[in-house]
């Protein structure tokens, strides 16, 4: 009697400790329902919720068009709530379990909105920092994904926007090379500077950047005592740019007002 006692009474103390999860919330449910009920969730931006019901959907119906359109839709439900690692892992899950899937190419799509979207946080707004300025593993991440879709999808009706967004990727990228450049050039690191600056004008010479590039490597090389090496980075420079303030005054770099920051 007395072992039943304690049996009953830490069944009442599980149980007193257990939350409703939704897995008995959707106890009873049919597949159309979980869906209709997570989709609705995802619709009103309830997306903790949404998501929760795609789990519980995938765990009970595993096959089948419902379970492959829940793991599309929680992929997206984790972009929108602001959960990029989370999205990529089920876009790529996705990838891995319905690679013929007729809609397969929006996951690709979507693993590089993910990318080109990251890092638009609350102090990037602010200060109005570009692209360019970012971090730009996330950048080239996007790009790789965007690349990937349009090359196993010519026919995928993301195809255009993915082109757009690709150019602005590989702007961004050299606009990259060229702040970590001058970056080196205000620190007086020459030799890095003119490594930064080759490659602007030898992997991103169609970014607008080549002007600049050159002429840093007119001073750096200028710098560090290669007269040679400068003078035919002049000659480049008057051949492409024959317009070029650089070849009147000779690249410096600007000092920007700290209330410009905020302006």
């Amino acid at each position: 009697m007395k072992k039943r006692f304690v049996t009953l009474l830490v069944a009442a103390l599980l149980a007193g400790c257990a939350t409703p999860d939704t897995q008995d919330e959707t106890r009873g449910w049919g597949v159309e329902r979980i869906y209709s009920e997570a989709h609705d969730e995802l619709n009103s931006g309830n997306y903790t919720h949404a998501v929760k019901l795609y789990e519980a959907l995938q765990s009970r119906f595993p096959y089948g068009k419902y379970a492959q359109q829940a793991l599309m839709e929680q992929a997206y439900t984790h972009y929108k709530d602001n959960e990029p690692e989370l999205a990529v892992a089920a876009a790529n899950r996705f990838i891995r379990l319905y690679p013929t899937h007729p809609n397969v190419d929006y996951m690709y799509y979507l693993k590089g909105l993910v990318y080109y979207n990251d890092d638009d946080s609350f102090v990037s707004r602010l200060t109005g920092q570009d692209m360019s300025e970012r971090d730009p593993k996330a950048v080239r991440d996007s790009y790789a994904a965007f690349r990937e879709l349009v090359t196993r999808f010519p026919q995928s009706k993301y195809l255009d926007d993915a082109n757009q967004k690709m150019e602005r990727l590989v702007s961004a990228l050299g606009g990259n090379e060229m702040h970590v450049a001058r970056y080196y050039m205000k620190r007086g690191a020459w030799m890095a500077a003119i490594t930064r600056a080759q490659t602007v004008v030898k992997d991103y010479s169609n970014t607008g950047y080549n002007e600049e590039a050159l002429a840093i490597m007119v001073v750096a090389y200028d710098k560090l005592g290669m007269k040679d090496l400068s003078q035919d980075s002049t000659r480049v420079l008057q051949t492409n740019f024959p317009q070029s303030r650089y070849l009147q005054n000779p690249w410096r770099p600007k000092e920007m007002p700290w209330w410009k920051f905020w302006g």
